[in-house]
């Protein structure tokens, strides 16, 4: 991996950043291009919103298909993968009894959406509970268990954002159509660490991300829905697409619908072609799997240094750019975040998920062995005190 990739990323150089996954980092030539588009914009608002970005956004979706294996008048660009599931939310219109089915593995934001709509509709969101690292089996036997006639959707994580988790995707998709059960994937972590064909997956709704290990600026996500199931989908604003002209229309009312909500800068979709050339460029093939080989050979190091209990005792293969490691139950995790940053400069999260505190490392290609060498040192200095500090030294 070229040492040169860190000069090509706007990072604090002083922050040691071991989480990329939470917000993504975007490479300068990519932000210069999305600058580039803001001046566009600027220089003259109506002939940019008003005439032109129709067509600006094809050209971006039609990158963005080719990148995922998608048609791309089956596209859309949102801001984000928790637009997405709520757009999906809102459109499935619950009724009192129904069921959402999904795993103890999801982001805490979009079990919210769910809560959300479902407490709203009298339905019921159905968490099957999955150990810290599940086999495939183990994920496919709980799904399986836990579908049944009241079940609407399921919902899951291509990779899970507490646990680091990649799940079997492709065969939960067959599982819920075979059982008849519509399916939307959240793929806030996937496109980018994961080769992703969603042609191949065959997911009813897939919800992404592109600002994250696309490495686009914040703003661009997408949702994808199978053309069959398009009409279902409702916007959550209704604006002009709604009737849309012989000269506004993009030909796919799913595109007019949700892609058009009112005036926006849409500046971040329009860099993702830029982005995906950027990883073209950069082998990111290579980069993605050097990053992963890293993370594999340190994370035993990390481990036997902090004397911490693996994760992943039987293989190492079951993370991708992102991993977590136990830290111990008695860890005060504010003050141990707090003094990670405030003592060596170390940006991660840390996590409290069903009983287990973890710490979630993302390498990125502007990462190198030796910020994950200061995390075993921080760790190991910090972990004997951590669990020692009182409520009254954190600030409480």
């Amino acid at each position: 991996m070229p040492s040169s990739l860190r000069t090509l990323f706007q990072l604090d150089p002083e922050v040691i950043f071991l989480n990329h996954g939470s917000f993504g980092a975007c490479p300068l030539p990519v932000f210069q291009v999305y600058q580039d588009w803001q001046r566009r914009l600027e220089r003259q608002p109506v002939a940019f919103l008003g005439r032109e970005i129709s067509f600006h956004l094809r050209r971006a979706r039609q990158a963005l298909g080719g990148y995922l294996n998608a048609d791309p008048d089956d596209l859309v660009f949102i801001p984000n993968a928790t637009h997405g599931v709520n757009i999906i939310a809102h459109s499935l219109e619950l009724k009192p009894g129904d069921e959402i089915l999904t795993t103890d593995h999801e982001y805490g934001a979009c079990d919210y959406t769910w809560e959300f709509y479902c407490s709203q509709a009298g339905a019921r969101y159905r968490r099957q509970p999955l150990p810290l690292h599940p086999t495939d089996e183990e994920v496919l036997e709980q799904l399986s268990l836990g579908i049944n006639p009241a079940t609407r959707l399921i919902f899951l994580s291509h990779l899970t954002s507490p646990t680091a988790l990649c799940l079997p995707v492709e065969a939960a998709c067959r599982l819920a159509q075979q059982a008849g059960v519509l399916v939307l994937m959240d793929g806030a972590h996937a496109p980018g660490q994961v080769d992703l064909d969603l042609t191949a997956l065959g997911p009813d709704f897939y919800t992404g991300n592109c600002h994250k290990w696309m490495l686009s600026p914040k703003g661009a996500g997408f949702l994808y829905a199978r053309r069959s199931l398009q009409p279902l989908v409702r916007p959550l604003v209704v604006s002009w697409g709604y009737h849309a002209t012989s000269e506004t229309t993009t030909g796919s009312s799913f595109v007019d619908y949700l892609e058009w909500t009112g005036t926006h800068d849409p500046s971040a979709a329009l860099s993702v072609p830029a982005a995906i050339q950027f990883m073209r460029d950069q082998d990111w093939g290579k980069v993605r799997r050097t990053c992963q080989q890293i993370l594999n050979q340190s994370l035993p190091h990390i481990n036997q240094i902090a004397s911490l209990s693996s994760v992943y005792p039987d293989s190492p293969d079951l993370h991708q750019q992102m991993a977590v490691i136990h830290l111990p139950a008695s860890t005060d995790l504010p003050v141990l975040k707090r003094r990670l940053y405030d003592e060596y400069r170390i940006e991660i999260p840390l996590i409290d998920w069903n009983g287990n505190k973890l710490a979630r490392i993302s390498f990125q290609g502007y990462n190198t062995p030796g910020d994950l060498d200061a995390l075993a040192q921080a760790l190991k200095d910090l972990l004997p005190t951590a669990s020692l500090i009182t409520h009254a030294d954190s600030g409480f």
